[in-house]
Parts: C-alpha cells; sequence; structure tokens
C-alpha cells in the first residue's frame, strides 16, 4: 500500500507545477520559475502555496483577479519584460504578504485607483519602462506606510501623486529620472525623512522650490541619513529663485544652466551667487478704459514682463481681489473676463504683476451703460432683454392707436448675403439715445440683435442667409427721465425684404468662360488688323521708293560741269559681275518702243502713288530723244 501512495502524492505534486514552468520547494517555500516561457497569460494552475513567482519575459497582456487569487503566501512576484497593456481593479487584492512587486518593461499606459489594491505590505514596486502617462491619486493609498522602494523611472509622467508620495514615511528610494516633470510642489519631500537618494534626471525642471529635503547631504555626519540627490538634465533657469540650492555647495553631479543667455551652459555650482539675479515686473500693456452695454461681456486684458514670469491678480472696485466664479473668470496670463456685466461691475479696476523681485499695478477703467429700463417702479433694476424692448416699443404703439408720422425703414440694396438698412432722422423732440435692429429670417426663428449710435441712419447687414424672407424692426432707445416713465422704447417702422438666391458656381463659371473667349476673340480681331495695316503701309512706301529710284539715277547721269554732255562710256565689268541690265533694245525692239513703254510705266505710276516721281518718268522718258542708254538705267 506504500507504494501506490507513494505515487499518488507524486502525481498530485507534478499537477501542481505548470507544465512549462519548474517548480522548486527548498525549505518549505515554493518557488515557481515561469520566465522565458512564451506564455501569454497567467498560468491557471499555479500552486497557491506559492511563495516566489517569476513570469519575466514572456507576453501576457493583461492582468485580472482570478490570476493570483487565494495566494496569501505569495511574497516575490515578478512580471517584468511582458506586454502588459491592462491591470484589472483588485487583481492583486488576495496578495496580502507580498513585498516585492516588478512590473517594469511593460506597456501600462494609466494606474487606476484599484490597479494596486491589495497588496497592504508591499516594500518594493518598480514600474520603469512603461508608458505611464497618468497614475491616479490614490493609486498607492495601501501601502503608504510599508514603501520603501518606488522606482517610475523612463516613463511619460508629467505628474505623480504627490500627496501619495509625501505621505512615504519609510521611504528610502525615490527614482523619477527620464520623465516630463516640469515642476514640484513646495514641501513634496519635507516629510520623507528616510529617503537616502532622490533621481531626478533628465526632466523639464526649469526650477526647484526650497525644500529642507536637499539641505540634507551636505554634512553626512550631521544626518544618519544624507541624501543623494540627481537633477541634471534638466532645463535649469538660473536666477534668484535657485539662489537657496546655489548656496547648498553640494557636491552632486555636473549640473550645468540653460538659460538665462548669459549663464547658459554654465556649471551650475561654479556661478557666483550673484549672478543668480531677477527682473521686476513690468506692465507692457494693458486695457486703460472700456465702455460696454449692460449685459455684455467686459474683457479686461494685462501683460506683464518679468523673471521669473510675474503673477497676475485682479482688484475690483470693492477693493477686493477678484477670483474666478460663475460671473468672472481670471486667467493666468492676466486676463480678467466678466461674463454679464452690470451697473455694480462699473468701477476702476487694478491689475496687480507680482514676482520674488518686486511687483507693478497699473489701473483700468470698466464703464457700464446702462439700458434704458421701462415700467413701473417696482420693476426698477431689472434688466429687460431684447425682446422686453421690443415687447415695449410695440405695446406703446398699440397703446398710441395709431403711429405718428415716422421715418420709413427701408432696405436697399440686397444681395445674396447682405442689405443696406436706412430711416430718417426721427422727431427732433424725442432724444435718441440710440437705435436697435431686431430681425429674423424664415430660415432660423433665432431674433437678432443689433445696437446702432444715434448720429447713424444707415446700416449694413451682412451674413444673410441666401434666398430667405426676412422681417426686420427699427426702435429707438431714449434716456428714461423718471422712474414713472411708462417705455423708455420706441417702435420707428418695420420692413420685409428677400435676399437673392445664391448663384450656381456652374453659372459663374460658365460667364467667366465665355468673358474670356470673347476678350481673347477681339484681340485677335484688332491683332489682324494691326497686322494688315502694317503690310500695307509697308508695300505702299517698297513702292514709292521703287519709283524714286530711277530719276535719282537719271539726274545722276546727266550731270555735267558746264561743257558739252559726256559721251556714254563703256564699262569694263566688275567683280562680283552686275545684275543682267533690261536694255530696251532687246525687251521693246526700237526707240518707238521704248517711248511707247516710258509713256505706259510713267502713266501707272502716277495712277498708283499720284507721286511727281511718277509723272516725272513718263515726260523725261518722251523727253529723251530716243537715248537707249540713259531708259535703261531708269527702269533697271
Amino acid at each position: 500500500m506504500a507504494l501506490p501512495l507513494l505515487l499518488l502524492l507524486l502525481a498530485s505534486g507534478a499537477a501542481a507545477c505548470p507544465l512549462p514552468c519548474v517548480c522548486q520547494n527548498l525549505s518549505e517555500s515554493l518557488s515557481t520559475l515561469c520566465a522565458h516561457r512564451g506564455l501569454l497569460f497567467v498560468p491557471p494552475n499555479v500552486d497557491r502555496r506559492t511563495v516566489e513567482l517569476r513570469l519575466a519575459d514572456n507576453f501576457i497582456q493583461a492582468l485580472g483577479p482570478p490570476d493570483f487569487r487565494n495566494m496569501t503566501g505569495l511574497v516575490d512576484l515578478t512580471l517584468s519584460r511582458n506586454a502588459i497593456t491592462r491591470i484589472g481593479a483588485r487583481a492583486f487584492g488576495d496578495l496580502e504578504s507580498l513585498r516585492s512587486l516588478h512590473l517594469d518593461g511593460n506597456r501600462l499606459v494609466e494606474l487606476g485607483t484599484g490597479s494596486l489594491r491589495g497588496p497592504v505590505n508591499l516594500q518594493h514596486l518598480i514600474l520603469s519602462g512603461n508608458q505611464l502617462g497618468r497614475i491616479a491619486p490614490g493609486a498607492f493609498d495601501d501601502f503608504l506606510d510599508s514603501l520603501e522602494d518606488l522606482d517610475l523611472s523612463y516613463n511619460n509622467l508629467r505628474q505623480v501623486p504627490w500627496a501619495g508620495i509625501g505621505a512615504m514615511p519609510a521611504l528610502h528610494t525615490l527614482n523619477l529620472d527620464h520623465n516630463l516633470i516640469d515642476a514640484l510642489p513646495p514641501g513634496a519631500f519635507a516629510q520623507l525623512g528616510q529617503l537616502s537618494r532622490l533621481d531626478l534626471t533628465s526632466n523639464r525642471l526649469a526650477t526647484l522650490a526650497p525644500d529642507p529635503l536637499f539641505s540634507r547631504g551636505r554634512n553626512a555626519e550631521a544626518s544618519p541619513a544624507p541624501l543623494v540627490l540627481s537633477f541634471s538634465g534638466n532645463p535649469l533657469h538660473c536666477n534668484c529663485e535657485l539662489l537657496w540650492l546655489r548656496r547648498l555647495a553640494r557636491p552632486d553631479d555636473l549640473e550645468t544652466c540653460a538659460s538665462p543667455p548669459g549663464l547658459a551652459g554654465r556649471y551650475f555650482w561654479a556661478v557666483p551667487e550673484g549672478e543668480f539675479s531677477c527682473e521686476p515686473p513690468l506692465i507692457a500693456r494693458h486695457t486703460q478704459r472700456l465702455w460696454v452695454l449692460e449685459g455684455q461681456r467686459a474683457t479686461l486684458r494685462c501683460r506683464a514682463l518679468g523673471d521669473p514670469v510675474p503673477t497676475m491678480h485682479w482688484v475690483g472696485p470693492d477693493d477686493r481681489l477678484v477670483g474666478n466664479s460663475s460671473r468672472a473668470r481670471a486667467f493666468p496670463n492676466g486676463t480678467l473676463e466678466i461674463g454679464v456685466t452690470g451697473s455694480a461691475d462699473a468701477g476702476g479696476y487694478t491689475c496687480i504683476a507680482t514676482n520674488p523681485a518686486g511687483e507693478a499695478t497699473a489701473q483700468v477703467e470698466l464703464r457700464v451703460l446702462a439700458l434704458p429700463h421701462g415700467g413701473n417702479g417696482s420693476t426698477e433694476g431689472a434688466r429687460p432683454g431684447p425682446s422686453d424692448i421690443a415687447a415695449s416699443a410695440r405695446t406703446a404703439a398699440e397703446g398710441e392707436g395709431t403711429l405718428e408720422s415716422e421715418p420709413a425703414v427701408q432696405v436697399t440694396e440686397v444681395t445674396a448675403t447682405s442689405g443696406v438698412v436706412s430711416w430718417g432722422p426721427g422727431r427732433p423732440a424725442d432724444p435718441v439715445w440710440m437705435f436697435q435692429i431686431q430681425y429674423n429670417s424664415s430660415e432660423d426663428e433665432t431674433l437678432m440683435y443689433r445696437i446702432i449710435p444715434a448720429s447713424s441712419h444707415h446700416f449694413l447687414l451682412k451674413h444673410l442667409v441666401p434666398g430667405a424672407d426676412y422681417d426686420l424692426c427699427l426702435l429707438a432707445l431714449s434716456p428714461a427721465t423718471g422712474p414713472s416713465d411708462l417705455t423708455a422704447t420706441r417702435l420707428l417702422g418695420c420692413a420685409h425684404f428677400s435676399t437673392l438666391p445664391a448663384t450656381p458656381l456652374c453659372h459663374a463659371l460658365q460667364a467667366h468662360v465665355l468673358g474670356g473667349t470673347l476678350t481673347v476673340a477681339v484681340g485677335g480681331v484688332l491683332v489682324a488688323a494691326l497686322l494688315v495695316f502694317t503690310v500695307a503701309l509697308l508695300v505702299r512706301g517698297r513702292g514709292a521708293g521703287n519709283g524714286r529710284l530711277p530719276l535719282k539715277l537719271s539726274h545722276v547721269q546727266s550731270q555735267t560741269n558746264g561743257g558739252p554732255s559726256p559721251t556714254p562710256k563703256t564699262h569694263p565689268p566688275r567683280s562680283p559681275p552686275p545684275r543682267p541690265q533690261r536694255s530696251c533694245s532687246l525687251d521693246l525692239g526700237d526707240t518707238g518702243g521704248c517711248y511707247g513703254y516710258a509713256r505706259r510705266l510713267g502713266g501707272a505710276w502716277a495712277r498708283r502713288s499720284h507721286s511727281v516721281h511718277g509723272g516725272l518718268l513718263g515726260a523725261g522718258c518722251r523727253g529723251m530723244g530716243g537715248s537707249a542708254e540713259r531708259l535703261e538705267e531708269s527702269v533697271v
């Protein structure tokens, strides 16, 4: 019987260890080693008595409560270098004995409030090398009193739960290096009396708030736990705000200054204390005076320069600090916005810019133009809306029975999106404070309002809906003479108009193309006419030049020096040979033929050019007495 019982115990022990893992039972502590096994999830048949569970270098993607249920004796859990992207709520809820949790090298993006609930005795939490961008404020609440080592390095954190970290009295090591942290709250480490190493390397810290923690480490004998501080690789702005740190003269890493330009690149601990200076605030521009209508939004602006950047505040007319509320909002850049103004908001405002080097102030005046209020004294102080003004004006008009002679309201120059509203000057006896236009369209029942100064008598409406019908009324707002006035508005008239339909794009394009074609055609006709005219002028000028040439040659040949006419001589040919000449004897036969040809040639030139040279050509040929040689040169 002993042999079957032994085999049964061995079989049960083998079943308790997952097939791809290696289990070791040393001195009553079971270790389950499942690293590098290609696991896609936590093996479900892990022995619940396991003390050490190693699941590193696998492909596990998510963790949930069933994965570690009833493993109350687990002390060391390693999940490094997996592909974990999500940790379910209370996934470690039963791990009350857990001391070390390694989650580094995964793909965690966020830790919720319940992601790490359960391990109340956790001492080492390693979350480095993830993609964490947010950690919920209460994520570390279950092990604040026991945690000794917290590693959040190499993540994308801009903020960490400072309140929770500051409440860890047993914390020894805090690694926040290689993140995107740009500011540390004052006193964030004041309660960490056991902290011995703080790594803030390679963040975006431009300044560090004073903290008594940093003074530890100047004298190792005076402090039982000297602090090793590293904050190199940050863009430190070396001004008066870091003077307290410079006076500590700590022998830490080689921190350098990134700004201001005069100190950029210099070793932080080598810069003299006198060069850590600041510039007092200077208000560069601000709103000097602002008028708004009652009920409208008021925006007061104030811009200041200084080093460091000044903090902006506003003081109201009642000498109280203006804070954010349902009606007003103060922005960090110095802008104060009042959503709905009232008469109580009018007065002088003070813009205050402060920094460690001093402060600067500027005065801004706000005037609220109250709308005239209708009704009796019981409603005094209430602000009627524009629709109330229109209603009171119409009621007053109906009470008068008939409208008195008022200027007609006309809408002219109407296009698809605009129209010009014009009206007359009104009754001289009634003072007008301002005009109000109310209109709406058939496309949208929303009533639109426009406030116009009393000096204007026309207004251009823009951004109308194409192809819509509009109803428009014009009211005159007059200052109330007393609280018993029935109305402070007067209806001047109403008009109805319709906007033009929108022009289709294809029609506009067709008109554009036709216009361009017509322009090209007209231009082509003009160019062709100009070319014909130019050719005609050239032909005419060439013909006139050919008619004058024979006379010039003939006269040159007939010039004498007072003696008898020389007998023409035959000259030897020159090189290159002259062009072949056309003689009268070859072309026309006898002299009589030459005479007839010269007459016909002279008549043709006279009819075509009406020039004197054409007439002289005929006369010269008739009077040359049969000289064939002279005629020959004149017709070449």
